[in-house]
């Protein structure tokens, strides 16, 4: 390096040598301007010293074994840095995963792969997931695109339609309220909403309460409004569902006297279904029925009730279950005159408790940020938009908009309430969960006589539905408890679903709640089954934990 430092010196200050050449000093001296002296031939000797002293050290460097990426080298230079480490926007999907993620990754990598699956299966333009461990979101991407015209992908922050979720956020308002003594679940809805009549069924008058609302078994119909086909469908359902039970206990115990019990239940069907043996006539899916594609926008939730008040209730409260969305739109009034707000102004009251700031009811006119584009295909297989709907009629059963972040924080939030009374004799400084625990162990706790559509495993409780731990033979599958919600709206489906952790009293020491892996995904198609997905993805991330 010396020899080369002193070449460059010496033909700098020759005559004929890079002073005098066309370079920088020649220019120099033709502009008429002082000549340089002899201080620049120093300055350059020492400018090219230091370049070479750093080229010479990056590559030692380069040479010497690569550091681990949790103990970066504090004196690196950024350019040394690998890519991996480079600062990327936050949330955005190739967002380097945070430490506490790290261990999730073999998990991660699966359920990307679950997720592009489902995604090409039903040809859904974009899709976004959440999972959260013991209260930390450790995951969270977006597939696909918002928007497809304007090729805007999907990303955590992307705002979706949640659907049905929106009765699992109403319910906490619900319970918010009964907790406070302010509404009883038990008494005639008329008492608090009188503009709601009193209802008969076959001549007998009978009572409508908040509790049966909840859990849909009012009686109040949903969006099919021929009554007849919805006995038939229910009544195929219950004799198939009658079939497959015997079956099974007659092979498990291998006993032939519930014949008799099974032909004395096809005997009451009778009335409900006169071809028992064949399926009922065709009856409209939810998307084919035009209430769902409501354009009316509609001021409050008393004025929602003219929808259906008058119409007559297809079972009598109580006896069967029959999904609806509008016995939520009841619900929604109920909550408006027993807490003295408007139902919109409550809530958002509850989702700024929760921290749930992206969480807001759908409406046309107001600029929402990271708001998706909702797709369908139509007759021909292509990609359209859909339709505009105004979903103001039910706000509380399905018209809410949201993030899978802001849907991993309300998990947890039931989550952490469902479980602090576990912890309280272990750490007394636990702070108070949103929820009281009985409440949250009222709220999954499955109701008789209800159905879970989204797993046949499963029963319905207070606006989730809930399957129980079960495990009916020795070594082999073994059913987690679990509580969840779908939903399914005009171009969007989506899944909040909570795996708690499987706790006693001896391995609650040193932990504190919530303790359990928290899955919420959305999706601009609608129609797309996202509850099995979300179970798996729940139990691969519960099994690296556990590894």
């Amino acid at each position: 390096m010396y020899r080369l430092l002193s070449a460059v010196t010496a033909r700098a200050a020759a005559p004929g040598g890079l002073a005098s050449s066309c370079g920088r000093r020649g220019v120099h001296q033709r502009a008429g301007l002082p000549p340089l002296g002899h201080g620049w031939v120093g300055g350059l000797g020492l400018g090219l010293g230091l370049a070479l002293g750093v080229k010479l050290a990056g590559g030692l460097r380069g040479a010497a074994p690569a550091q681990s990426p949790a103990a970066p080298d504090p004196e690196a230079s950024p350019l040394a840095e690998p890519p991996q480490a480079q600062s990327l926007a936050p949330w955005s999907p190739q967002t380097p995963a945070p430490p506490h993620s790290r261990c999730f990754a073999r998990a991660i990598e699966s359920s990307r792969d679950l997720l592009h699956r489902i995604k090409d299966e039903v040809g859904a333009p974009g899709i976004v997931v959440g999972v959260s461990v013991d209260g930390k979101e450790v995951w969270s991407e977006g597939l696909g695109y918002a928007d497809v015209e304007n090729r805007v992908p999907c990303k955590p922050e992307t705002v979706m339609r949640i659907a049905s979720i929106s009765k699992s956020l109403t319910m906490v308002a619900l319970a918010k309220l009964w907790e406070a003594g302010k509404l009883d679940l038990d008494i005639p809805v008329q008492h608090y909403v009188p503009e709601f009549p009193e209802k008969e069924y076959e001549g007998e008058k009978v009572s409508v309460t908040t509790r049966l609302l909840i859990s849909h078994l009012s009686g109040i119909r949903h969006y099919e409004k021929d009554i007849k086909k919805v006995k038939e469908e229910k009544a195929y359902k219950a004799l198939k569902m009658m079939k497959e039970t015997v079956a099974f206990e007659q092979e498990k115990e291998g006993k032939s006297n519930e014949k008799n019990d099974f032909t004395k239940f096809k005997t009451e069907q009778e009335n409900e279904a006169k071809c028992r043996n064949s399926k009922p006539g065709k009856k409209k899916n939810d998307f084919e029925q035009g209430e769902l594609y409501l354009r009316e926008k509609f001021e409050n939730s008393i004025e929602s009730l003219r929808l259906f008040k008058n119409d007559p209730l297809f079972f009598k409260p109580g006896s069967q279950f029959l999904y609806s969305t509008f016995g939520y739109t009841l619900l929604a009034a109920i909550v408006e005159r027993a807490s003295g707000y408007k139902y919109l102004d409550y809530m958002q009251k509850i989702f700024q408790d929760l921290d749930m700031l992206t969480t807001v009811q759908e409406e046309n006119e107001p600029v929402i940020y990271n708001r998706a584009r909702f797709y369908v295909y139509n007759k021909k297989k292509r990609l359209v938009n859909t339709p505009y709907v105004d979903n103001s009629y039910k706000w509380a059963g399905g018209g809410f908009l949201s993030t899978v972040g802001d849907l991993l924080k309300f998990g947890n939030a039931m989550l952490y309430g469902y479980q602090v009374g576990l912890f309280k004799n272990s750490n007394e400084n636990l702070l108070p969960g949103y929820l009281k625990p009985e409440t949250m162990v009222m709220m999954w706790t499955p109701v008789p006589n209800t159905e879970m559509s989204w797993d046949k495993e499963g029963k319905y409780a207070m606006a989730w539905g809930v399957v129980e731990k079960k495990q009916t033979y020795g070594s082999c599958r073994k059913q987690r408890h679990y509580a969840s919600h779908t939903g399914g709206a005009v171009g969007a489906s989506s899944v909040l679903l909570v795996l708690p952790e499987e706790l006693d009293t001896e391995t609650i020491n040193n932990k504190v709640p919530p303790r359990g892996i928290i899955v919420s995904i959305i999706c601009n198609m609608q129609s797309v089954g996202l509850n099995s997905t979300a179970l798996k993805i729940a139990l691969e991330f519960d099994k690296d934990r556990s590894d």
